[in-house]
Formats: structure tokens, C-alpha cells, sequence
């Protein structure tokens, strides 16, 4: 029987939890009743309160916890607390050293950060906090775009439900891809998950301008995203010359023009395809594309996924 531990705390996510005991209790299921034992501890051994208001019942507090083959510290709206724990962090880390796999969903990163057992790992968490994960841990190597990413015994799960991409990885690693397939069309979900984890963040990297004049011209770019924004196009709206464009979009946005523009006109894209009914092409000439095969380059390179398969998971009913 492989024993799945999965830490939690008041304010946890309900899917994190919920997602990856779903898996594995319906691998145990197939499996006739074998295969894997989840169970749930907290510091001190009494039940939590997920965020959403849900009490999760605890085995045992995680001092008493000692079989232990799957380490999984699941996150949630508490993480921050969490990792800020010594006691908990000790006991993490005492149980690291027993366990043949550690793992963490959404959040849980942090917890397993502050622990130190990513340093000189790859990893990944939510997309809204891939870049907070790189600035508090640098020797980290983050991943934002992974659903999961195993690196050695250490596996990392995105945000919420990605949490069950990474129990169907584990069941496939421990039983093979037949048992992992059947309990993903058993859950009806994917086994594996089309594109990254990009496809559901919003295009949030521009981040604040110091300088007034590109400030303004973000805010153009953004209005109007099918106008000519090459590089000397903007370099004549700021009466600078093209080297100088680069070198500000570097220090200020942390990127080169053409990717700025282009990131700006996907995520218009991405817009129309979720609540409009225009056709690609009209979308792609709306946007500043140009043409749909342009366009389908640039979700690609963007976002993991082309723009016909964006609009399928991600247009609204009424659309």
C-alpha cells in the first residue's frame, strides 16, 4: 500500500486537497481496493477550514506521521501562514528525508520553499505566483508554464485543479499509463492536459512605467493593437531613435518591443475569441495580426495552444 500524506492547514484550497485524493481513491478503487492509503495531517492533528468553509478531517497531527511514500503539501489562501511556521517546517522537512516522492500543489510551493527542499530544483506553482516563487526563492528554477514538473523526487503542480494532472502523473509513474488513463476518463478529465498553464493567466507581465511617454504609449498599444507599432513607428510616436526603443522596453518592461506588441495583440485576441462570434481571420486583421496563420504562430509561441482550440475551451455558453 503507498502511503500519500497530504499537509494541510485552515485556509488550504478544497482542490488542491480534493483533486489529488479523487485520483488516488479511484486508482485504489480499480485496483480493487489496493494501490494507495491518503491521508490528511495538520500541525496539531485537529481538523482545518478550507478556504472556501469546508472542514477537512485529519488523521493525526504530523508529528505522529511516520510511514510515509508521497509527501503532498497542498495550497490555498493560508499558505503564507503556513510557510512561516517553524514547527511545520521541521516536521516537512523530517518527513522529506523518509518519503520516495515530495510534492506540492498551487501555493504549497512556498511551504516546501521556506523548507529549502527546491534549491537546485525546477518547479512550478499558480501562475499568479511564479513570479513572487522566483523573486523570495532564486535558486529555485520556475517553471510558469508547466502544468507540472517533476524533477527527480520532487514534483510541482500549478494552480487548483492541476493538482489532478499531477496524481495522474504519479498513478501512471507507479502503475502504468492503462490505470492512469482509465481513472481520467473515469474523473472526465484529460490524462494529459492540452498547452500550459499560460492559456488561463492574464497577460499581467508589463508591470508599471516610470517613463511618461512609454506610459502612454503602452496605453495606445492597448487600445489600438492593429495600428503600426513596429519599431520605428514607435520610435517616430516618441521622438526617439529604434535603439533607444529597445533599450527603454528592456529597463522599463523588461522585454523587446516586438514581444510586447505581440503579447498585447494576443491577449486582445484572446479576448474577442472568449465573448465574440467573428471569424479567425477577422479577428487576426482586427488585432494587427494581419493574417490567421500569423496569429496562430503567436498563440502558439505565447500561449501553448492556437487560436481556434483557445476559443473551444474558453468562449463563453452564450457565445
Amino acid at each position: 500500500m503507498h502511503e500519500v500524506v497530504i499537509v494541510v492547514y485552515d485556509g488550504v484550497q478544497l482542490l488542491d486537497v480534493a483533486g489529488p485524493m479523487e485520483v488516488f481513491d479511484a486508482a485504489r478503487r480499480i485496483l480493487g481496493g489496493s494501490g494507495y492509503r491518503v491521508r490528511l495531517t495538520s500541525l496539531d492533528g485537529n481538523d482545518v477550514v478550507s478556504g472556501a468553509g469546508a472542514r477537512l478531517g485529519v488523521a493525526a497531527p504530523i508529528t505522529e506521521i511516520h510511514d510515509v511514500d508521497t509527501l503532498v503539501i497542498a495550497g490555498g489562501w493560508g499558505f503564507s501562514a503556513a510557510a512561516t511556521e517553524p514547527p511545520l517546517i521541521a516536521q516537512i522537512r523530517r518527513l522529506s528525508a523518509r518519503a520516495t516522492r515530495v510534492s506540492s500543489v498551487c501555493t504549497g510551493a512556498f511551504v516546501l520553499a521556506t523548507a529549502g527542499l527546491f534549491d537546485g530544483h525546477r518547479a512550478t506553482t499558480h501562475w499568479a505566483f511564479c513570479e513572487a516563487l522566483r523573486t523570495k526563492h532564486p535558486r529555485i528554477d520556475v517553471e510558469p508554464d508547466a502544468i507540472f514538473v517533476r524533477d527527480g523526487r520532487i514534483v510541482t503542480a500549478a494552480g487548483v485543479t492541476a493538482g489532478v494532472d499531477l496524481a495522474l502523473a504519479m498513478v501512471e509513474h507507479d502503475h502504468g499509463a492503462t490505470l492512469a488513463r482509465t481513472v481520467a476518463r473515469w474523473l472526465v478529465v484529460f490524462l494529459q492536459r492540452p498547452g500550459g498553464q499560460s492559456q488561463f493567466s492574464t497577460w499581467t507581465e508589463a508591470g508599471a512605467c516610470s517613463d511618461d511617454a512609454l506610459r502612454k504609449l503602452v496605453s495606445e498599444i492597448a487600445a489600438d493593437p492593429a495600428a503600426d507599432f513596429s519599431v520605428p513607428a514607435i520610435a517616430q510616436r516618441l521622438s526617439v531613435s529604434p535603439r533607444h526603443v529597445s533599450r527603454l522596453f528592456r529597463r522599463e518592461l523588461g522585454t523587446s518591443p516586438g514581444r510586447y506588441v505581440e503579447r498585447a495583440r494576443v491577449e486582445a485576441a484572446r479576448i474577442r475569441l472568449e465573448s465574440g462570434r467573428d471569424g479567425i481571420d477577422v479577428v487576426a486583421r482586427r488585432c494587427g495580426f494581419g493574417t490567421a496563420e500569423t496569429m496562430r504562430r503567436a498563440f502558439i509561441r505565447e500561449l501553448n495552444v492556437p487560436p481556434s482550440a483557445y476559443r473551444e475551451r474558453f468562449a463563453t455558453t452564450a457565445s
